[in-house]
C-alpha cells in the first residue's frame, strides 16, 4: 500500500523554544503595560482571494507528490475581523494498485483549513509585534483507493511569527509552528511536526519585489507503519531555500528542497518515495 508522503514534526521542542523565548525577553528587564499585552480588538472587515499555479514539483515536507511530475493547484481564502477560512487543490501521483486492475490511488488532494490570528503588541520598538495563529487543517484525498489505510487525516496548529531582528534588518520575519495530528495519512499513529521559516522582503526594484525565504522543518512518529515511511527511522528533517519575485499578482519561485532521510537502498529516489534534493519552480497567480 502506497502511503501519502506528507511528514510532520516535533511539539514539545516548539513550546520549549516559546517558553524560553518569553523568558529571555522578560529577563532583560523590560517593563510592560498591562493594556498592551491586550490583543487588539481586529476590525470587522471580509475580505478574500484566489489564487492558481502551476508548479514543476509538489513537495510536501521534503517529499514530492506527483512522482516528480508538474502539476496544477489552487485555492481560495476566506477571512472575517480574525477568523480565516480555506480551501486549497492539488494534483497528485501516487502510483497505482498494481495488478490486475492497475488504479490510480489517488488523483488530487483537497485541503480545507480554518483557525484565528491574533496579535500581540509588545510596545518594544525592538520586538514589536507577534501574530499568533491557531487553527485546524483536514487533508481529504477524494475518490482514493486507500481501503487498506486510509488517507484522509486532520492535524491541528499552532504558530507565531514576528520581526526578527527588525532594528538590524528591516523586513526580515521569523516564525515556528507546530503541528499534531491524532492519526497521520496512511493510519500511521499520532504524529509531530515543527517548521520554522525565515524571510526577508526585498525593495521594489523596477516592477519586481524580490524575496529571500527559508524553511526547516522536523517531525517524528512512533508507530511502525510511520517507521515505513520514513525507511526505518521514527524522525526526519526537511528544509528549503529559494527566491521568490513578485510582479504585480503574478509570483515566480524557486527552491531548493531536499530531507536527511536515509537512502539507503535507493530509498528516497525509488519508485514509491522521492525525497531526495531537488529543485521546483512555480508560477502563482492571486486575485484581487
Amino acid at each position: 500500500m502506497v502511503y501519502s508522503y506528507r511528514l510532520l514534526s516535533l511539539g514539545a521542542a516548539a513550546g520549549l523554544f516559546l517558553a524560553a523565548s518569553s523568558a529571555a525577553v522578560l529577563a532583560d528587564g523590560m517593563e510592560y503595560d498591562a493594556k498592551a499585552m491586550e490583543a487588539p480588538k481586529p476590525a470587522r472587515e471580509f475580505t478574500y482571494s484566489f489564487n492558481i499555479a502551476g508548479t514543476s514539483d509538489y513537495i510536501f515536507r521534503g517529499f514530492s507528490q506527483t512522482d516528480r511530475d508538474p502539476t496544477l493547484q489552487g485555492g481560495m481564502d476566506l477571512a472575517y475581523g480574525s477568523f480565516y477560512f480555506g480551501v486549497w487543490g492539488s494534483g497528485l501521483d501516487f502510483g497505482d494498485t498494481g495488478a490486475p486492475n492497475f488504479q490510480e490511488i489517488a488523483w488530487g488532494e483537497i485541503d480545507i483549513y480554518g483557525g484565528l490570528t491574533r496579535s500581540w503588541d509588545t510596545g518594544h520598538h525592538l520586538i514589536g509585534t507577534i501574530d499568533f495563529d491557531f487553527g485546524v487543517i483536514y487533508y481529504a484525498y477524494p475518490n482514493a483507493r486507500d481501503a487498506g489505510a486510509e488517507l484522509d487525516y486532520v492535524e491541528f496548529k499552532a504558530g507565531y511569527s514576528w520581526p526578527l531582528w527588525s532594528f538590524l534588518i528591516p523586513n526580515m520575519t521569523s516564525g515556528t509552528t507546530v503541528f499534531y495530528s491524532p492519526d497521520y495519512t496512511g493510519e500511521t499513529g499520532s504524529v509531530w511536526t515543527v517548521e520554522s521559516t525565515y524571510s526577508w522582503k526585498g525593495h521594489e526594484i523596477r516592477g519586481i519585489t524580490p524575496t529571500i525565504s527559508g524553511l526547516l522543518g522536523w517531525q517524528t512518529g512512533d508507530s511502525a507503519a510511520y517507521s515505513a515511511i520514513v525507511n526505518g527511522d521514527d524522525n526526519y528533517y526537511y528544509w528549503n531555500a529559494g527566491l521568490e519575485l513578485a510582479v504585480e499578482k503574478i509570483t515566480f519561485d524557486f527552491r531548493y528542497w531536499d530531507t536527511n532521510v536515509s537512502n539507503a537502498g535507493g530509498f528516497c529516489n525509488g519508485p514509491l518515495f522521492q525525497c531526495d534534493e531537488t529543485f521546483v519552480f512555480t508560477v502563482k497567480v492571486e486575485v484581487p
